[in-house]
């Protein structure tokens, strides 16, 4: 039997926003109200079937993300003119020649820092250019790009489901639900440092896995320690003392600042022109360099609109609020543990079709948070049932701009993606649920 091989990204996403608009067809319409007093109600409406919207849908979704699709063409062109000036593959090389046999720990310091920014300040979108960043260090290193996936995005990901005062999820969650800011820390800290143990392993048994690979890079049997071999010139040097003021701005903007995609995209469109100029290339050459960069990355670039036209025909067939309303109708009558398990479920089958944490929060926060009292169920372990339920599945879903972008920048098919981490995805949901047990007590 030959081995099940997933079809190309562009069919998966083609073939989901054929099965939304039959659904669209089938499911009954309906909406939220919120009414003056600020409670949220349900009413059903008219559903508005989907048929040659399909085609039209990928135009919205182009529409809906072109803040991120322009981010990525932006950073690529940056990120490729950086490149075209030989600084990075100079610096790499030397890198990699004084971190010898300390590989492995300079790979878990990395993946705990991202864990801990998601933990904190919830670094999400932010991943992104540290994606074009590191995943070329991690490969030149002897390892491949899902190795940089992981101690970056992955990492990022398990810190920001796993969080004990990301403003995103705890603090838009806990507001809404009427409970003190950032309370019942203790737990999540607990929940944290567990999910970022179980990161550190991942990436220690990946790396020893990859250990051939790695031997092949340092032995000369693969083309690209010769790098390692140049000497860094003041050019060069001046070009990666840009990336790394870029790197610190780029921080210091996203915590300090309230930076976001506008800023960040002027910011390293600026870094991308500054390191041509210091290598010496002309405005033309500037120019060209930076318009092959897009044009490598466009195509991955796209599949960020075409995956965000699955959430359009959902939206114009009316037929969201009333998914979400059927499933907070099963809770009913289900015991305590039964209904904090369906609160956890919920929230993961929602967040493929609701990707963004706060338009989710502000939709299904004021439904779980009474229900959870009727049920017996802390309004802290509802909360952390959404943290679970809207952080894990991130890593999957193909309506996650942030994910196909990381993707794209890491230069993996969302297909190879799916078959590498679906499995690790699942031990997380699992070891979520488990988690969630003790809050009945905890809390």
């Amino acid at each position: 039997m030959q081995r099940f091989k997933l079809p190309n990204t562009y069919v998966l996403i083609a073939a989901l926003i054929v099965l939304c608009a039959v659904a669209t067809w089938l499911v009954p319409g309906g909406r939220y109200v919120t009414a003056e007093d600020g409670t949220l109600s349900y009413e059903s409406i008219p559903s508005a079937p989907q048929t040659w919207q399909v085609f039209s849908a990928f135009y919205h979704g182009f529409v809906k993300q072109a803040g991120i699709i322009v981010f990525i063409l932006v950073v690529g062109g940056a990120f490729w003119l950086l490149n075209a000036t030989g600084a990075v593959s100079v610096g790499i090389g030397r890198f990699i020649t004084r971190v010898g046999k300390h590989d492995k720990l300079v790979l878990v310091a990395i993946s705990v820092l991202f864990s801990l920014a998601g933990a904190v300040f919830g670094m999400s979108e932010e991943t992104i250019p540290f994606v074009g960043i590191v995943v070329p260090l991690v490969v030149s290193m002897g390892y491949d790009a899902l190795m940089g996936m992981l101690v970056v995005y992955v990492a990022s990901n398990i810190g920001f489901s796993s969080a004990f005062m990301n403003p995103f999820t705890v603090g838009i969650a806990q507001g809404m639900a009427d409970l003190p800011l950032f309370s019942g820390m203790g737990y999540r800290l607990v929940c944290w440092a567990f999910f970022t143990l179980l990161l550190v392993a991942a990436v220690w048994i990946y790396a020893a896995r990859s250990c051939k690979a790695v031997a092949a890079v340092r032995s000369g049997d693969v083309e690209e320690p010769s790098a390692s071999q140049q000497r860094l010139s003041r050019r060069q040097g001046w070009i990666l003392g840009v990336l790394g003021i870029t790197v610190v701005l780029l921080i210091v903007g996203v915590t300090c600042w309230d930076w976001y995609m506008p800023e960040i995209t002027g910011l390293f469109l600026l870094m991308g022109i500054v390191c041509g100029a210091i290598a010496g290339f002309s405005a033309s050459r500037i120019a060209d360099e930076f318009m092959a960069g897009a044009r490598d990355i466009l195509s991955a670039a796209l599949v960020v609109g075409f995956a965000s036209g699955i959430i359009v025909i959902l939206q114009d067939g009316h037929i969201i609020d009333s998914i979400l309303h059927s499933l907070q109708k099963g809770l009913d009558g289900t015991g305590p543990m039964a209904s904090l398990g369906a609160m956890y479920g919920i929230q993961a089958l929602i967040n493929f079709i609701i990707p963004s944490a706060t338009a989710k929060a502000a939709i299904t926060i004021p439904i779980m948070a009474p229900f959870a009292d009727m049920v017996g169920v802390s309004r802290q372990a509802m909360v952390l049932a959404f943290q679970f339920g809207d952080g894990f599945t991130n890593m999957l879903t193909p309506t996650s701009g942030v994910l196909m972008a990381a993707l794209a920048m890491a230069r993996i098919p969302y297909s190879r993606w799916v078959a590498w981490i679906w499995k690790a995805v699942l031990v997380l949901l699992v070891l979520g649920l488990l988690l969630l047990i003790p809050t009945l007590w905890v809390w």
